[in-house]
């Protein structure tokens, strides 16, 4: 997915770009940027985080970056900031962002003349080629706005120039961008978790296709924002970090009553509930406080070393990350019936592994409930299935089970209590290995959530979503 923090400020920021920019790290695992404008020009530095984190790999070089206005970014794909010179002057730019016609608009581009110096995993950098497309245009905020007509996907993007920065939200707000104030200066960020040990209170959500140029002193609304948002619904399951808010909603009070819902229709009798960390655990909490009976810890997470499991882009390292950095605790586990909550089931790969170990160390009975629906649709808007196949999805494979390579009838394997629903979640259910396997209903998870569904980005459940 990816996170961003931009800073401008009536004194040096470059503290806070950094801090700011590292409360976005649970977003991304690949590259790490940060540019600061020093009032004659950019300094700017990238590096690989894959082996390393955000802060140990920049802290050494923060003594080179002097400035009173910045950006930083967290990156799963492409080598970001990116500097462009042009016709609108200099600036640097970075996005959150998942452009589904980057090949039409990259060969679009070069039909026009245009050439490209970045490119990430041999395709053109994203970041580059919404910055071309910027530049078509006789202004940094019309050129934003060539943008949300261009692309098809989303694009969230922060732009710093000598004089301020952009902030643009995703044309449909998927992502999110929160604007924070403070005594002497701005933020922007993905996250407002980024704010709170800075000094900064949340001034307002950006909202969906809004564009504003932010100085020291103040902003101003270049565009207002659209009527319609799909904000992406999994931001709350599962990316969110817990003191984060999206919408004025916060994401670990949203699990608590995911887990209360999956609780609330639950006729299994278990001698406790536990969460998979770290996702799980709020899940688990409010399903334990729905339902009256205790919540334990079977499964603590090694934190020192181990990143999420989730982000690494090789299946065997997601695999051995999965593996190492959960350890039972034996004697919770044996001769009990457990229930466990998941913020997901992806491909399902993990969870039966960790099944075979919990029953290894004698548990009687295993119970997996994820706080959200099947997955079953490849998401379109986020990195979310990023080299990944449609068919790696777990309910995805079940399909494939039942019904051979291709069927048209997605929609009705997405439909709790029909025959070919209850058949996917069968399939799915002796794959991991549990004893019972339920999943969130699509409805009680919106409801968790507290916004209308049109509102929402349900798509990778229910495949509903338009460009």
């Amino acid at each position: 997915m990816g996170g961003f923090f931009g800073s401008i400020s009536k004194s040096d920021c470059v503290s806070d770009i950094f801090y700011g920019t590292d409360y976005n790290s649970h977003l991304g695992t690949k590259r790490g940027g940060m540019v600061v404008q020093n009032g004659k020009g950019f300094t700017r530095s990238i590096h690989n985080i894959e082996s390393s984190y955000f802060r140990t790999k920049f802290e050494p070089y923060l003594h080179e970056f002097k400035g009173r206005s910045g950006l930083g970014v967290i990156s799963d794909t492409e080598s970001q900031p990116i500097i462009i010179s042009s016709h609108l002057g200099e600036f640097a730019i970075v996005t959150v962002a998942k452009i589904a016609n980057i090949d039409e608009l990259t060969q679009r581009a070069l039909n026009n003349g245009r050439h490209f110096s970045e490119t990430s995993d041999g395709e053109t950098n994203p970041s580059e080629l919404v910055a071309s497309l910027i530049t078509e245009e006789e202004s940094i905020g019309k050129g934003i706005e060539n943008v949300y007509d261009k692309v098809k996907g989303s694009c969230s993007l922060l732009i710093l120039t000598d004089k301020g920065i952009y902030a643009a939200r995703d044309k449909l707000g998927r992502t999110p961008v929160v604007l924070g104030k403070k005594e002497d200066g701005f933020a922007v960020s993905s996250e407002s978790t980024s704010f709170s040990n800075l000094g900064y209170e949340v001034e307002r959500d950006i909202g969906p296709g809004e564009i504003l140029f932010i100085t020291e002193d103040g902003y101003e609304q270049k565009k207002p924002p659209n009527k319609k948002m799909q904000i992406c619904a999994f931001l709350w399951v599962y990316y969110g970090y817990p003191s984060s808010y999206y919408e004025n909603i916060n994401v670990e009070e949203c699990r608590y009553r995911c887990g209360a819902c999956l609780a609330k229709d639950d006729d299994i009798e278990v001698d406790f509930v536990s969460g998979i960390p770290d996702s799980g655990v709020a899940h688990a909490i409010g399903y334990s406080n729905k339902k009256q009976i205790p919540y334990k810890r079977a499964y603590v997470k090694y934190t020192p070393t181990w990143p999420r499991s989730f982000m690494p882009q090789s299946q065997v390292t997601r695999d051995l990350v999965a593996k190492m950095k959960l350890i039972p605790i034996k004697s919770l586990i044996k001769d009990k019936k457990i229930v466990f909550c998941d913020d997901s089931i992806v491909r399902g790969t993990q969870l039966k592994g960790n099944t075979k170990i919990l029953f290894d160390y004698g548990a009687k009975e295993i119970h997996i409930r994820p706080a959200c629906p099947t997955l079953i649709f490849p998401c379109e808007f986020l990195n979310f299935s990023r080299s990944r196949s449609t068919l790696d999805l777990a309910g995805r494979k079940a399909i494939q089970e039942i019904n051979g390579e291709y069927t048209d009838k997605l929609n009705e394997y997405a439909k709790p209590g029909s025959d070919r629903y209850e058949d996917m979640i069968e399939k799915i259910r002796q794959r991991i290995g549990v004893t019972t396997l339920k999943y969130q209903k699509l409805d009680d998870l919106v409801e968790a959530i507290g916004l209308p569904k049109e509102q929402l980005c349900t798509h990778c459940w229910d495949g509903s979503s338009y460009f």
